[in-house]
């Protein structure tokens, strides 16, 4: 009859044929029949039910397995044996790599008929060794889901005594390694489906055997608070602590605070990811467990753990108002962190950008859920408007949001104040937030990240690192005709004098925040950049002058003079010019437009673009000398080769001009004849440098690129044709032109930034190119100088080419490198390298009436460098500038800072800038700011008596555990993958069921 069946199943007939054969296969089976012939029935319906490729055998094989069972339980109970299970759950059934899935579900489906046979007891002997064996395996959530139903329907094979405590355990652990690996809805809850089953096991053991709810949340605990995980436990864990009675958990919130055992770090650790759990949705209590746990953590005076985990995780616990099934509790726990937040309005702040478009979503969706949540969400705002008062401009638009909603009574208020608030001691919340160990050696201060705006702070720290600007902004006199730069100035003045290891700057973060940035998320540094040096400029430019003026040089002309004074600050310091001239091909005729510039952003070149080929000299080789330094070219055919002499002829009118490519100052050898047109048209020393003979001679990788080589590429000549061809005014139609970009002013500190991220209209996203460019340490640049300003400067310095030529070079010195780790732009980190290039003289001492400029060896070897990564300040060196993406693919420069050598501009107007700030000597501060500084430096010197003495019981009692106040330092976008980093992120990867609800 097996050989029938078998046959039957394995035809091509229809199913409906095959299943009126079957049907008559089943009819004779329930007839008597000998031992062997059931045997090989039952052999074939557990090769059907186990390894059949169709959903149709295994019904067939599962149909006529309980035919068999029912009819033949004595030939059923010698073939459903011990030895024949263990071999099912130990070795498998089917070929090797393709074991069977259903082996639980067969056992499953085989256990009810032989639940009175004499074997019955070693069968569930048996399967309590083996399901504690299995879940020590960490099987997915699928199979744990099968492991809960068998033992749910035959409770006889859950594990006893000590074992059911492990059994419980071990349960836990394979929860927390859940992954939900699909976004598909019906995989979700598939998914969810799964949990709900293993953690309604845990709560059937729980409900008959009480002694395993302890051991079980002890291990869940530790499963949360590990800092060793290398990814963080799934969200799934929320649905095991639904199921624990709550008449335990002030016990165990008390056990767990004042266990000595469990360092800070882990318990901030856990309550971070117990907080994650709003997100799940089926959860109950899940909120009033993680209240009760910051109470505790309140009541023991942890308030450095409350103060990280609270403006960590604020704004994602707020984010999950939006959403109705995790609305309730999401809200009893903001409504906890905000009332008892009452020592800093930070927590609060940080929700302000979002507080209206949650009320206009809740608005909008108009249920009882969301007007009951409007009503006690404008509560709470009313209730924080109260406590942090004096921010009218920040609370306008959320006032405006709420205006139409209650609002409650003072005495409401301050009922809901005094029943939250931490302590009733002020001073026991002295500043524990955020905690750094002590100043940087360097003496350097750094910023705290307030969620991702390393860009400002890689930004800010490489202006005030810009020495002349820095003394010009800390040399104004106070006004409020420019609140802006009055924030820098105070910002600038809190990084020179402050004692404090790190500062925030938060308040210039809220004045110089662009409008259309997201808050929270990452941003382009060099867009905020932008943004920043247009509103200095513009609010100066607009009426609100300087007070105190820049004292000039004495050498300087009446009309340089007039040139400069009329100048903002930021025209003086980051401005240059640019002439853009157009050449018709056909009659000739250029036309031209200067414009000004406070950056250069620099495009790539196209991939298929020779960098390094004959006849491309405008893109000079580079090689490394001591640092890094490129070669001016060898010989008059490499020059005469370059675009720039082969496309741009003399244009009547003009005085013919040597173009001169940009290139890196370099040295030649000893005994090297030196280059006629090296000398005239860029002006290499012929002599040898004493730093060659130290320093070993490198080519590049024959495809890296240069900075040198973007520059080139951008004043290189564009043709204009085919659609994109110029309209002659004078032919007065459209015609091929040529297009090319010429530097007339320099400005005294040149910011290049590398345009490396790009729009990709495939994936409709910004990609990033990670091409490392080699970044000169010393940058000569090309400036074209009108006739009379080609005398002034051959009278002050050693012209470039003499005075019949037209062009100077330009030498800068490399001060800041801004590098984005990461490969997007709307993600990933920010810091920055920096030295302080300054003249290398003392202030005011002149040689001839000029500065004294300090020798390459003085600006390229000895001035130190330093790495500013947010809080942590560290040194550094050149070394480590070049060599950051080589080591860190993803870190890659991205806006570079020069300072303008002195004695090298085409006018005087930049050596003033430079000298002006310096002639008074160090800059003296208002009496208010000076006022502030020193009270702040008082108040941050008894914070830290305060807290050594608190700390030194404290860290006593604790021998083992780490300095965990270290951990505190790192950032909140200090992340090494490539994603985003906001201070929200964590919990569950894609496994967590954040991509449900959030």
């Amino acid at each position: 009859m097996d050989k029938i069946l078998e046959a039957v199943v394995m035809s091509s007939y229809p199913n409906n044929v095959k299943q009126g054969l079957v049907r008559r296969v089943i009819e004779a089976s329930k007839q008597p029949m000998d031992s062997e012939q059931c045997w090989s029935m039952l052999e074939l319906c557990t090769k059907l039910y186990l390894v059949g490729d169709t959903k149709y055998k295994r019904e067939i094989g599962k149909e006529v397995l309980e035919v068999y069972g029912h009819y033949h339980p004595e030939e059923f109970e010698e073939f459903f044996n011990v030895r024949f299970l263990l071999s099912l759950l130990q070795e498998g059934y089917g070929p090797l790599g393709k074991r069977s899935h259903y082996v639980l579900d067969y056992i499953q489906l085989g256990l009810q008929f032989v639940l009175e046979s004499p074997s019955a007891n070693s069968i569930f002997s048996l399967l309590r060794i083996e399901v504690l064996r299995k879940v020590c395996e960490r099987p997915g959530p699928k199979q744990c889901a099968k492991i809960s139903k068998l033992l749910s329907q035959h409770p006889q094979c859950i594990p006893t005594g000590k074992h059911q405590v492990l059994f419980c355990q071990q349960l836990i652990r394979c929860i927390g390694q859940f992954q939900c690996v699909s976004e598909g809805e019906e995989d979700i809850m598939e998914f969810l489906e799964h949990v709900n089953k293993v953690s309604g096991l845990l709560q059937r053991i729980w409900r008959t055997q009480t002694s395993a709810i302890l051991p079980s949340l002890k291990e869940l605990f530790t499963i949360i608070s590990s800092t060793e995980e290398q990814e963080a436990p799934s969200n799934a864990l929320a649905s095991v602590v639904q199921f624990v009675p709550l008449e335990l958990m002030d016990g165990v919130i008390r056990n767990l605070t004042n266990d000595d055992s469990i360092s800070d770090v882990q318990m901030m650790m856990a309550i971070g990811r117990m907080i994650d759990w709003v997100s799940w949705p089926l959860g109950k209590n899940i909120d009033k467990w993680i209240i009760a746990l910051l109470k505790g953590l309140a009541a023991v005076k942890k308030f450095s753990i409350l103060i990280e985990v609270t403006l960590s995780k604020i704004e994602k616990v707020f984010s999950k108002l939006l959403y109705p099934i995790v609305r309730e509790g999401a809200l009893s726990v903001l409504q906890y962190m905000l009332l008892s937040f009452q020592h800093s309005h930070e927590a609060f702040h940080l929700l302000l950008p979002h507080i209206p478009r949650l009320v206009a979503s809740l608005k909008k969706e108009d249920s009882n859920s969301a007007t009951s949540s409007l009503e006690q969400l404008a509560e709470l705002i009313h209730c924080m408007f109260f406590r942090f008062s004096g921010f009218p401009d920040l609370y306008e638009p959320v006032l405006e949001a709420i205006k139409a909603l209650p609002i409650p009574n003072e005495d409401r208020i301050k009922h809901l104040l005094g029943q939250n608030a931490w302590t009733s001691q002020k001073n026991e919340l002295a500043c524990f937030y955020p905690r750094l160990a002590s100043k940087s050696e360097t003496g350097k201060i750094g910023l705290i990240n307030l969620g991702n705006t390393c860009y400002m702070n890689s930004i800010i720290q490489s202006l005030f690192m810009a020495s002349d600007f820095r003394h010009s902004v800390l040399n104004l006199t106070e006004g409020n005709s420019q609140p802006l730069m009055t924030k820098l100035q105070w910002l600038f003045a809190f990084l020179e004098h402050s004692q404090r290891p790190a500062i925030s700057p938060e308040s210039f973060l809220s004045a110089s925040w662009p409008p259309w940035f997201t808050p929270g998320a990452q941003q382009d540094c060099s867009e905020y950049l932008k943004y920043l040096l247009d509103r200095l400029h513009e609010e100066e430019k607009t009426g609100k002058r300087i007070y105190q003026k820049l004292k000039e040089s004495s050498l300087m002309s009446q009309a340089v003079e007039h040139h400069y004074l009329n100048k903002t600050l930021i025209e003086k310091m980051f401005g240059g010019k640019m002439m853009t001239k157009i050449r018709c091909l056909k009659c000739l005729n250029v036309s031209s437009r200067e414009e000004a510039f406070t950056d250069l952003s620099l495009a790539f070149p196209p991939p298929d673009r020779h960098i390094h080929g004959p006849g491309s000299a405008s893109v000079l080789p580079v090689e490394e000398i001591g640092p890094q330094f490129i070669e001016p070219p060898e010989n008059l055919n490499q020059v005469m080769g370059s675009p720039w002499v082969r496309r741009k002829p003399h244009v009547s009118g003009d005085h013919p001009a040597q173009p001169v490519p940009v290139e890196t100052l370099g040295f030649q050898e000893a005994g090297e004849p030196s280059d006629p047109l090296s000398r005239d048209a860029v002006g290499a020393e012929s002599t040898k440098d004493p730093i060659l003979a130290s320093g070993e001679q490198a080519s590049a990788p024959k495809d890296s690129r240069s900075v040198p080589d973007l520059i080139n590429y951008f004043l290189s000549p564009e043709r204009l044709t085919a659609e994109n061809k110029y309209h002659c005014e004078k032919c007065a139609s459209l015609q091929d032109a040529e297009k090319v970009a010429e530097l007339t002013e320099g400005p005294h500190y040149l910011i290049l930034t590398l345009l490396r991220f790009s729009f990709d209209p495939r994936t409709m996203k910004r990609k990033k190119i990670l091409d490392n460019v080699s970044i000169p340490v010393v940058l000569k640049l090309p400036v074209l100088v009108s006739s009379e300003e080609n005398e002034d400067v051959w009278r002050h310095r050693k012209g470039r080419g003499g005075p019949g030529s037209s062009f100077v070079s330009v030498v800068y010195d490399l001060c800041s490198v801004v590098v984005h780790s990461g490969i997007s732009s709307e993600s990933g980190h920010y810091y920055c390298y920096s030295r302080e290039c300054t003249d290398a003289v003392p202030h005011g001492q002149l040689r001839d009436g000029t500065p004294k400029p300090a020798s390459d060896k003085q600006l390229d070897f000895e001035i130190q460098w330093y790495l500013f990564n947010d809080t942590r300040v560290s040194f550094s060196s050149f070394e480590s500038v070049s060599n950051v993406t080589s080591f860190f693919p993803k870190d890659t420069a991205y806006v570079l800072f020069y300072r303008q050598r002195p004695g090298t501009q085409s006018c005087p107007l930049h050596e003033a800038a430079a000298e002006a700030g310096h002639l008074h000597g160090e800059p003296s501060l208002n009496k208010d700011l000076m006022e502030a500084i020193s009270k702040d430096n008082i108040l941050y010197l008894q914070e830290q008596e305060k807290e050594a003495r608190n700390r030194a019981a404290y860290i006593s009692a604790l021998p083992k555990s780490p300095l965990w106040w270290r951990d505190f330092d790192r950032d909140k976008d200090d992340d090494s993958s490539s994603g985003g980093c906001s201070p929200a992120a964590g919990g569950g990867g894609s496994g967590s069921f954040h991509g449900l609800v959030f």
